[in-house]
């Protein structure tokens, strides 16, 4: 994709500019060998860099207070989601150095290939969640009603790539992971193990906090099942992108949506609105269903179309556009998914 080769061709130009502008002693020094825990045995600050919020919070709190001068990075913290990311120059290179990367994995995060072959520290462990996850990923799926997938993400290629990347076509994964509590209790634990081996002074803190955090999240996992368990209504439906498939196959929720979750669409059709509109008649539901952000137009538009009138409108917050402006404001992981816990209990009342 033209994308795609853009940002390839922007890491390439990054790192040869760094060659030739750095220092004398030429590209900087691994800051030790992560698999030992050399980088903060020998008193160096650990550099971890996470793409997304979830992420970023898993590892605040595994490493509780910080005893080993932790520095921790977010890169998506403009309130640009995931799908629309371009890193900058700064971006590339703290990747490049970290001791620890965590990030998603999916059909968003393809520049990071070319960004980790050209590491500087060549000892970084770097965690994918979708490999972490293995066979628990889901290829994304068109449910009856919906959009048809928008399989371009860039809209930019000509007709010769387009027909060569369909002669080669791969399943493509829901990215969502992170909106699974089950997902994120083994995504924090694997990065916990990977915090206990890159600084091994501190592994039994980071073991007994990650543990600790682990029985948060199953707390709140058994919070969902029961409040789905006593639920009127088992199908949500949304006036938007739908990224909470892993959430609801946790719980055995059905579901109708306008949008898959890495759609890059805003206009719905004539027939999705009306199939939309008649599914909220035909099942008696009361509440159409948007993520985060202003443009709620969709829903609202299914809401008018529909014959009940005391719909509400609800919004479900997939934590895309978290920044650390939230963070500082409070916002956790925990907190946004017992949020829409409160929002799920109305939805399905």
């Amino acid at each position: 994709m033209i994308m795609k080769k853009y940002i390839s061709a922007f890491i390439a130009t990054v790192f040869a500019v760094t060659s030739v502008t750095g220092c004398a002693s030429g590209m900087p020094q691994n800051p030790g060998n992560a698999s030992s825990g050399a980088a903060a045995d020998s008193g160096d600050e650990i550099s971890i860099v996470t793409t997304i919020f979830p992420e970023y919070d898993w590892v605040m709190n595994i490493l509780g207070d910080n005893p080993a001068g932790a520095k921790v990075s977010m890169l998506l913290d403009n309130g640009v989601d995931l799908h629309s990311f371009q890193p900058t120059a700064e971006d590339i290179m703290k990747i490049s150095d970290c001791d620890l990367f965590i990030y998603v994995g999916g059909e968003s995060d393809e520049w990071m290939e070319d960004v980790l072959e050209e590491a500087v520290n060549k000892d970084m462990i770097v965690i994918n969640l979708l490999e972490t996850l293995g066979d628990s990923v889901k290829e994304e799926e068109v449910v009856e009603g919906m959009e048809g997938r928008d399989h371009d993400h860039d809209h930019e290629e000509d007709d010769h790539e387009e027909d060569e990347e369909h002669d080669h076509e791969e399943p493509e994964f829901d990215e969502h992971v992170w909106l699974s509590l089950r997902c994120a209790s083994t995504l924090t634990d694997n990065i916990a193990k990977a915090l206990e081996t890159i600084d091994s002074a501190n592994a039994e803190l980071y073991r007994k906090n990650a543990d600790a955090y682990i029985a948060e999240l199953s707390e709140l996992d058994k919070k969902y099942e029961e409040s789905v368990s006593k639920a009127a209504t088992k199908t949500l439906l949304f006036g938007d992108r739908f990224p909470f498939r892993y959430m609801a196959d946790d719980y055995g929720l059905d579901y109708y949506a306008a949008f898959v979750g890495c759609s890059a669409e805003t206009e719905a059709s004539f027939e999705t609105i009306s199939f939309l509109a008649n599914k909220v008649d035909e099942l008696n539901l009361h509440a159409i269903m948007t993520i985060e952000g202003d443009n709620h137009k969709i829903a609202q538009t299914i809401a008018d179309t529909a014959t009940a009138s005391d719909i509400e409108i609800l919004t479900m917050d997939s934590m895309q556009s978290v920044t650390s402006k939230d963070v500082d404001a409070g916002a956790t992981y925990l907190k946004i998914m017992e949020d829409n816990l409160a929002v799920l209990d109305k939805a399905l009342k």
